[in-house]
């Protein structure tokens, strides 16, 4: 089981997480200028704060391109995507024409933008071009994020709520269910509930955000459930995102955290050695 070996600190709800070189970015949902923190990735101190102009009340997550030395920010209140260079903190804002929700990289570059409404993963070029649409099963409902596998397809996490099925699976370049796991939500090991987010390692085993039952998975590249990462007794609230990074080769987990008391008023981001 992973180890929490570090606790940023507690306060406004954290939308997301990323990093890129030794850089950790958290992204705040406050109504303050300071919405992304700035932290070094090996002391864990925060270094400065970054502004991102006319983002929205309700954003979704951020995602760091080492490829275009940007980050992406998805902006579920105006329908759009943010990109800030890290080089200059300057920002442009491109049109999603959908709700986006979670955010990933493709391999080609590529921001990958799951829009929950619509049940579609659209691809965009770093200057806000659409680049393709692919229109996900009529049984996956509320689609939270995308992550494309070597391979070229695409694992997807969905369920939320009173929805008949909470899985994540993996989805063809055609658009159609190869395999799943997870089936009505619950808990168990077998059983998950709202799969709010995820991560990919180098041997594209995943890593799971179990929201509702307050824990991380792991599953094999085939989709078999292998162990619990983090547990729901290790957990400060409900976690909402998490991102891989290696720290001299060794994997660590961000696990994002917001408080479920009914307005989502704090937030904070474990550290976890896996």
């Amino acid at each position: 089981m992973g180890r929490v070996i570090q606790t940023l600190p507690e306060g406004e709800p954290v939308d997301g997480v990323t990093s890129l070189d030794n850089r950790l970015y958290v992204l705040r949902g406050n109504k303050s200028s300071e919405q992304i923190e700035v932290y070094d990735i090996e002391s864990y101190l925060l270094l400065n704060c970054l502004t991102v102009p006319r983002l929205g009340a309700v954003v979704r997550d951020i995602v760091a391109c080492r490829n275009n030395r940007c980050a992406y920010i998805s902006d579920w209140s105006l329908n759009s995507v943010h990109r800030m260079a890290l080089s200059d903190a300057t920002v442009r804002r491109w049109p999603v024409n959908d709700e986006p929700a979670g955010l990933s990289l493709t391999h080609r570059h590529g921001v990958l933008v799951t829009c929950r409404e619509v049940r579609k993963i659209k691809e965009f070029s770093t200057d806000g071009q659409l680049l393709h649409v692919l229109t996900l099963p009529q049984d996956v409902m509320s689609p939270l994020h995308a992550i494309q596998l070597s391979s070229g397809q695409f694992v997807v996490c969905h369920g939320v709520g009173a929805d008949p099925l909470h899985r994540v699976c993996l989805i063809g370049s055609d658009g159609n269910a190869v395999k799943s796991f997870g089936g009505q939500k619950g808990s168990g090991s077998q059983r998950i509930n709202t799969p709010a987010h995820m991560a990919v390692d180098r041997n594209e085993f995943l890593f799971v955000v179990d929201a509702n039952n307050r824990r991380l998975l792991l599953l094999s590249p085939q989709f078999a459930y292998v162990r619990e990462v983090v547990s729901c007794a290790q957990l400060w609230r409900r976690p909402l995102g998490v991102h891989l990074d290696y720290v001299y080769d060794a994997e660590r987990l961000y696990v994002a955290h917001e408080s479920k008391d009914g307005t989502f008023s704090a937030g904070r981001v474990d550290v976890v050695s896996v």
